[in-house]
């Protein structure tokens, strides 16, 4: 081989070698590109993720609360019979008392919440979802309301009733409470209602016999109702909602007037039904010790107040409703409560407490098996 063709394969070999490190190179550079792409699209992918996570939090967290919190609207809406969650979700969601129907679905799933109601019911845009839950459990009026209506709020004692039905009738306050004091009236209602109301009338030293008897709910008016059949009405609602824990009441070897008067103690002791089922358990446990109930609720009731802080002044107050003073439930309840107060009370947890307080910042309550756990839990929370 001449000296001119081995130059001649040299040269060529060059040749291909930069053609190769060009190829390379570019090769390289295809890479690079290619990386930067895929983690261009994964950054806008997290990205996007990240948005639509906070976007998903911030819808779910607004339609767990009320639609419009300062709503004093009250929407009639029909709820079929056969009407499955699904359904009832999208019945509220299109008659804008709440946000989500997807959301609320969900919500009465992840808890368990059955047992709706068909009929008509009077909703409000300000309620909560439990609020909504309990009204459509209660269950609602065979017929629309085309009259005046009359709304009677959970945990609402018979003073605070009687100016409802003021508010909503042509009978005073006045004339209310004393129908709700007839003798003949209260005696009728027992004759009518004697699984009911024989502890209760049977009860001495009851500020009102009919107190934690008159239903929560709303119900329709006309001009021509009387009082009695007014009244009657909310204490029918309320022996409807019993008939199906009387059995149990008789197997607890309770009184019915005893479960009220828990129940009203729960109503407005607790919030959510798992705090009221460990509240009604530190008060079954303090009256297997024979210790006081030791309720704000009822010497509050005793001196016939509302504020927000309990002095020792107060817990001195002299009355048969103050269970800081006696032991025992007291003569009866101390408002008229909800099914669910009801229902927690004969279904208490199973603890140990003896006693409890709650956050009124957060609405959380802490439980504690001894008086010394119980002030630490005070200093902790209450104490400024």
């Amino acid at each position: 081989m001449g000296k001119k063709e081995k130059k001649n394969i040299k040269s060529n070999e060059k040749q291909d070698d930069s053609i190769a490190n060009s190829k390379l190179v570019e090769r390289q550079k295809e890479k690079k590109v290619v990386k930067k792409i895929v983690w261009s699209i994964v950054s806008i992918l997290f990205t996007l993720l990240v948005i639509f996570g906070i976007v998903s939090y911030q819808y779910v967290t607004s339609s767990l609360q009320p639609l419009d919190a300062t709503s004093k609207e009250e929407i009639q809406i029909e709820v079929p019979s056969g009407s499955s969650s699904a359904d009832i979700s999208r019945i509220l969601e299109k008659n804008k008392v709440i946000k989500s129907a997807s959301v609320f679905r969900f919500y009465i799933k992840l808890n368990n919440k059955t047992d709706f109601q068909a009929g008509y019911y009077l909703l409000s845009p300000s309620m909560t979802l439990e609020k909504i839950i309990q009204s459509l459990q209660s269950g609602g009026s065979p017929v629309a309301f085309d009259g005046t209506k009359i709304l009677i709020q959970e945990g609402l004692t018979i003073d605070q009733v009687a100016e409802s039905v003021a508010k909503s009738t042509k009978y005073s306050s006045s004339d209310f409470i004393k129908k709700l004091k007839d003798p003949k009236f209260l005696i009728q209602l027992k004759e009518a209602y004697p699984k009911l109301l024989t502890s209760a009338l049977e009860s001495k030293e009851t500020k009102y016999t009919l107190e934690g008897y008159l239903f929560p709910a709303t119900y329709d008016f006309s001009e021509e109702m009387s009082l009695e059949i007014v009244i009657e009405n909310m204490v029918k609602k309320t022996d409807e909602v019993m008939q199906s824990y009387y059995s149990t009441i008789e197997n607890k070897k309770m009184t019915v007037q005893q479960v009220m008067t828990l129940a009203s103690l729960t109503e407005r002791e607790g919030n959510s039904f798992e705090d009221r089922t460990k509240i009604a358990s530190v008060f079954f446990n303090r009256l297997a010790v024979e210790m006081p109930l030791q309720s704000d609720i009822s010497v509050l009731y005793a001196m016939n107040k509302h504020k927000e802080i309990v002095t020792y002044k107060d817990l001195e107050t002299n009355s048969p409703y103050n269970l800081y003073q006696n032991k025992g439930y007291g003569p009866g309840p101390f408002n008229n409560p909800s099914e669910d107060a009801i229902k927690a009370t004969l279904n208490p947890a199973d603890t140990n407490y003896i006693y409890f307080l709650a956050d009124t910042s957060t609405g959380k309550v802490y439980f504690s098996r001894t008086y010394a756990e119980h002030q630490e839990l005070v200093d902790e929370y209450i104490i400024p």
